[in-house]
């Protein structure tokens, strides 16, 4: 009656082979995410790094702008208007150098005097420039100080381009002007700014940004006056 009983098959583990190809397959599919999961993580890196530079350099250019637009400010404006019994005040504030020569700085003025005394102190001249890869602020007698992080940004470029825009006003004189001298009435000048910052990451330096602004200078520039 045993010899009628049916045999259980015995059962068997993985051969040594066949553990050596599941091992391999596992390091292989181990191995392409360990890539993936990688690339995947200097893609942010890089991204973050490129969100950094451009928030800087925005930053920056956003301060450059702010404090140039303020240039020839000057409290006593109103001294510069012709009348028929008065002179002609000069502001002594419209002086705006852009350095020609290397083109990576700008000096300007305006008043910051509670009663304005017309002339210029040493809390009233301002500046940008680049050194050693850093732009700087010149905050009146404070000097310069950093206006970027060189361990994050190295400014590499740093531009102010004047132009300036000529409008006659003589049409609006009570007076034309006489034939001997029709280039005579007042004028007045728009002045604007086109400021370009380019950089590169610190910490990469193949990732470079550049950020360009054009900043309309508030106070207009007149000269001359209306023929009497």
């Amino acid at each position: 009656m045993l010899g009628h009983l049916t045999r259980r098959p015995r059962q068997r583990g993985l051969s040594l082979v066949e553990l050596m190809v599941g091992l391999a397959l596992g390091l292989f599919i181990a191995g392409i995410a360990t890539t993936l999961l990688l690339g995947r993580l200097r893609e942010q890196r890089a991204l973050l790094v490129e969100i950094r530079l451009m928030q800087d350099l925005r930053t920056s250019a956003d301060i450059v702008a702010r404090d140039l637009r303020r240039a020839g400010f000057w409290a006593d404006a109103s001294a510069a208007v012709w009348q028929p019994s008065t002179a002609l005040a000069a502001n002594p504030y419209t002086a705006l150098t852009p350095d020609t020569g290397t083109a990576d700085s700008v000096s300007f003025r305006f008043s910051r005097d509670e009663v304005e005394n017309n002339m210029v102190d040493n809390d009233e001249q301002f500046g940008f420039r680049v050194r050693n890869g850093v732009l700087q602020m010149l905050i009146g007698a404070g000097g310069w100080q950093a206006l970027t992080d060189d361990t994050t940004m190295v400014v590499t470029a740093f531009r102010v381009t004047p132009e300036v825009q000529d409008i006659a006003l003589d049409a609006l004189c009570e007076q034309p002007c006489p034939l001997s001298a029709p280039a005579c009435g007042p004028h007045q000048f728009v002045r604007r700014l086109t400021v370009s910052i380019t950089g590169h990451a610190s910490t990469d330096v193949s990732v470079v940004r550049s950020t360009r602004s054009t900043v309309r200078l508030r106070n207009d520039a007149v000269i001359g006056r209306c023929p009497v």
